[in-house]
């Protein structure tokens, strides 16, 4: 039985080739760089060094959130599982555009815009949370790799923001944040 406080960390994958490009990546399914790469190596040692422990990595499916959760388990010895719903949100019609175009930037603020094709926040929201709820409700402890669109969600079932907070919410690549409760 765990006492007192239980946490769960997120860790955003490490750099691909479009996060270089400033294009929005989302649904689209880009690798790593070799500094990606690099990174997610460097984040499986820094765990091990903070002596961070978990019983379990879920990752997302693509291939960049893998690869990283992949490097990580390797490091430190967690074992590693695909986790379907930490999929990045799919962007629609602004996948591969600028990461900071004025109309992408605005349509965040709509939380049930489905960007011609995409997948709306509150869609996001839906199975982000759900799985939330599961594991927050474990004994475990689990590290999530996913994408920045998840980090934001992430960060918003442990804290209130405003929608301009959310929409403005980022990590870095290989960035560790800790939620307890």
């Amino acid at each position: 039985m765990h006492n007192g406080m239980k946490c769960l960390y997120f860790v955003r994958h490490g750099e691909t080739v479009w996060n270089v490009e400033n294009k929005i990546c989302g649904a689209t399914d880009i690798a790593l760089t070799e500094k990606g790469h690099e990174q997610a190596v460097r984040t499986g040692e820094e765990i091990l060094k903070k002596g961070i422990k978990a019983d379990e990595i879920l990752y997302s499916p693509l291939i960049r959130a893998k690869d990283t959760a992949l490097h990580i388990s390797e490091m430190t010895g967690i074992p590693a599982r695909e986790e379907i719903r930490l999929k990045e949100q799919n962007f629609g019609k602004y996948e591969s555009t600028p990461r900071n175009g004025q109309e992408f930037k605005e349509a965040k603020h709509q939380f049930v815009n489905h960007y011609e094709g995409g997948e709306s926040m509150l869609q996001l929201a839906q199975r982000i949370y759900n799985l939330l709820d599961e594991v927050t409700s474990s004994e475990q402890t689990y590290i999530l790799v996913a994408h920045n669109g998840i980090a934001r969600m992430v960060q918003s079932y442990f804290h209130d923001m405003t929608n301009e907070e959310f929409a403005a919410f980022g990590v870095d690549n290989c960035a560790v944040l800790k939620y307890e409760w």
